[in-house]
């Protein structure tokens, strides 16, 4: 069985006792194994970032950016390899995965703008003689934890910013799904980036421990569920680290009366059921403003949903593939027993979805829940799977209430044709990422990604401008050259410019 091994300064290593198999969620069949570090293997990996960093912090950031430029090319060329890779571990579906290939390329896009984005600012004559600036100073040795529903894109959120930057990484992707992240790492090495400036170790708590708790490591970057998040955050920030840790979600899509009915549905499909709705910013909650629209809403998704195709990964007809593993299979499938069994209308059943010659694989297919109620235990809690539920309401700024509520606050969408309406929501929800008849409100690369409540913790959202801030420290520089033969008094006061 074939190894996914460590990469460290630039290398392969495999040199831990301890391995997991790793599955392929489709068949249900172990088709390799990954490496578990132990703590000297991520220590080695942190000493081999920090002996590259003076030189790499050195480095000018135009020839930073050439290797970022070099590395979007080879993500390009091995687009078909790469979400190969993802198929295989993750399930996602082909066409899914290079969509979630594109918007991790848009990101080493941005970082390619490193020159730019580092110039800081300069003030002449801020006083007498007296030249102000700042500087955008890298911090070390900083890195990132990655979950498995993304497992090319996250990466690329964090190590390229961090790397053009000037700092230098670790990367601990999620043990279920290393193939695709160690390949990618090994690209960036072949578009010229030196040796130890990019590590990758696999692993489990052990390794995650290590990171937190090694004083070379200054800053860590963490995407998964909440309970996780606040453990990341807290003890890294105990240590003194800088620390952004990305939580969970309960997104809601709110439907008022005046919708375009059939673009909402259409919407809604691909926002709940992409990717099995394993996403952070799928969309899991319909709140229908209204019995008339949430009757509308229902009879046409349990309509649409008929022709949903559920699949392996290698048959870009299907639209999702399975969840991740036989656990969060059988803890999806309970989500939706509770519903019922605490009075929800289960309108489309997808707990013992046909799959033709996979039977053995971590299916659910999409499933449609009506009449929820904000007590229920699938209501409350991140499914993580293919269900999109319907809670019905009165009102627009019940909806809104409904919304405020909830912990999680990472994104929304409203479905409506009154400006005034769309207006007033996204003015006053307390979620961080709002669309406005978008049912998957992703900023862009050069906006930054982060949610609110306990959806986010720390004060930096990823990518974007606030990953610039997230892994550099500013420095401010005053100066001033007395002029010769020009002695100055004793000042006691504060200096101002009155």
């Amino acid at each position: 069985m074939n190894t996914v091994a460590h990469l460290i300064n630039g290398n392969e290593v495999n040199d831990d006792v301890r391995h997991q198999p790793v599955y392929n969620p489709a068949t249900g069949q172990a088709e390799k194994q990954v490496a578990l570090a132990s703590k000297a293997t991520v220590e080695e990996a942190v000493a081999a970032a920090e002996a590259a960093f003076p030189a790499w912090r050195n480095t000018p950031p135009i020839k930073r950016s050439r290797i970022m430029f070099r590395f979007k090319e080879l993500l390009e060329q091995n687009a078909e390899r790469i979400c190969e890779l993802i198929g295989q571990e993750h399930g996602k579906i082909s066409h899914d995965a290079m969509g979630e290939l594109q918007r991790g390329i848009e990101n080493v896009e941005y970082a390619c703008g490193a020159p730019e984005l580092l110039k800081g600012e300069h003030s002449r004559n801020a006083g007498p003689g007296i030249d102000s600036w700042s500087e955008f100073q890298p911090l070390g040795v900083v890195a990132g934890i990655t979950p498995f529903n993304f497992p090319v894109m996250v990466p690329l959120w964090m190590y390229p910013m961090a790397i053009v930057c000037g700092n230098t990484f670790v990367l601990k992707p999620s043990e279920r799904v290393p193939s695709s992240t160690l390949f990618v790492a090994q690209l960036l090495h072949e578009a010229g980036l030196p040796a130890g400036v990019m590590n990758v170790v696999n692993g489990d708590k052990e390794a995650v421990d290590t990171l937190l708790h090694d004083e070379r490591v200054e800053a860590i970057s963490f995407v998964g569920s909440t309970p996780i998040a606040e453990y990341i955050y807290t003890t890294a920030t105990a240590k003194g680290k800088r620390c952004q840790a990305l939580g969970g979600a309960k997104n809601h899509a709110i439907v008022m009366p005046d919708a375009d009915m059939d673009n909402a549905v259409n919407q809604l499909l691909g926002a709940a059921f992409g990717s099995s709705g394993e996403r952070c910013m799928a969309l899991s909650v319909a709140v229908a403003v209204g019995d008339d629209a949430a009757n509308h809403l229902v009879g046409k998704l349990a309509e649409a949903m008929q022709s949903l195709k559920v699949g392996a990964y290698s048959d870009s007809s299907n639209d999702f593939g399975p969840v991740i593993t036989r656990q969060h299979q059988e803890k999806v499938v309970g989500f939706i027993d509770s519903a019922e069994e605490q009075g929800a209308e289960i309108v489309v059943d997808g707990r013992q979805p046909d799959v033709s010659d996979y039977q053995e694989g971590y299916f659910v297919g999409g499933t449609l829940i009506d009449k929820v109620t904000p007590e229920m235990t699938s209501y409350q809690n991140e499914i993580f799977g293919p269900v999109l539920q319907v809670v019905r309401v009165n009102s627009m700024q019940e909806a809104m209430d409904l919304i405020d509520c909830h912990e999680y606050g990472n994104g929304t969408c409203i479905f409506t044709r009154d400006g005034e309406a769309a207006r007033y929501f996204s003015d006053h929800i307390r979620v961080g990422m709002v669309g406005i008849n978008v049912p998957l409100p992703v900023p862009v690369a050069y906006h930054s990604f982060g949610g609110w409540k306990r959806s986010l913790f720390g004060d930096l959202h990823a990518y974007g401008p606030d990953a610039l801030r997230f892994y550099t420290r500013r420095k401010t520089i005053t100066q001033r050259w007395p002029s010769a033969g020009v002695r100055e008094n004793v000042q006691f006061s504060m200096p101002t410019m009155k």
